[in-house]
């Protein structure tokens, strides 16, 4: 209970985070695309500073989630960013709720229930063994760089999209690298925190993530950066948890309600991808 409280917790700071950095994101040119300028631009905006202030919530939330909780668990709650992420929008950027948006945040939420409840992940170990992550950080790498590449070959949304992807494949990187650091804090205590590589393989993975994210929410609208997001996050995260923590999930005839579940956050995506919400700038004077 405690880590889906806290998974929730996160999923609001993240979603909140994404409406300022989006806002801040643009005032930035397209010159200053995959640039360490960009975040140049960026840290001297108030509004982005505050949301960077929220991502830092949300890590601390997400560390205690994934401490208390399995990966497979914790993660696809994150799914909830994105009915909150345009609701939160629609609040900034003084844009009407309209009916579509509460049936679309209705789908999602609906779909992430079924989906979870159908799941019902569960076992695993804390930690990884061996050198499972040998192989784990070779894919991703590999995954990483072939959805980059191909953001660098387009523009607009289809590049907001890739790189959006390519944001959740590195949080959910970031996720399963810092469960497994905080399973050497409980086993060996600060000192073992401290010396674990995967702590600061954390903060390495966190800071490309968040990299990404920045290029991806000035390359296009919301709506082609949320949903892969959100979604591409949960579902890789899944997979970590499968394959790196052990942690098992209900299969057989419970697949059918899981994919019902699965179209059904489908489904919600496309309606809040038709709402106002989605494209919508901030609001005059802020620019």
């Amino acid at each position: 209970m405690i880590s889906v409280l806290f998974a929730v917790l996160t999923a609001l700071s993240n979603g909140s985070a994404s409406v300022l950095q989006r806002r801040a994101a643009l005032t930035v040119p397209d010159s200053e695309a995959m640039r360490l300028s960009l975040i140049g631009r960026l840290v001297r905006q108030k509004v982005w500073l505050a949301g960077i202030g929220l991502v830092i919530v949300a890590a601390v939330c997400q560390a205690v989630a994934l401490a208390t909780g399995p990966i497979a668990v914790v993660q696809p709650i994150f799914v909830i960013e994105l009915p909150a992420t345009l609701l939160i929008a629609g609040f900034v950027m003084r844009v009407k709720v309209t009916r579509p948006v509460w049936y679309g945040v209705a789908a999602v939420t609906l779909g992430l229930a079924l989906a979870m409840a159908a799941a019902d992940p569960a076992g695993g170990s804390d930690d990884v063994r061996g050198a499972a992550w040998i192989p784990a950080l070779v894919a991703t790498g590999a995954f990483e760089a072939a959805l980059i590449a191909g953001a660098l070959g387009t523009r607009g949304n289809p590049r907001a999209a890739l790189l959006g992807l390519a944001a959740a494949c590195g949080y959910a990187l970031t996720a399963a690298l810092m469960k497994d650091a905080m399973a050497r804090l409980d086993s060996d205590g600060a000192v073992g925190l401290l010396t674990a590589w995967q702590l600061y393989a954390t903060a390495a993975a966190g800071v490309g993530a968040l990299f990404l994210l920045q290029n991806a929410l000035q390359a296009g609208s919301l709506v082609a950066v949320q949903p892969m997001l959100t979604l591409g996050d949960a579902l890789i995260s899944v997979l970590y948890g499968v394959t790196l923590f052990g942690e098992e999930l209900r299969a057989g005839w419970w697949l059918l309600p899981q994919l019902a579940g699965l179209a059904l956050i489908a489904v919600g995506c496309v309606v809040l991808s038709r709402s106002p919400l989605a494209t919508a700038g901030p609001p005059p004077g802020t620019r």
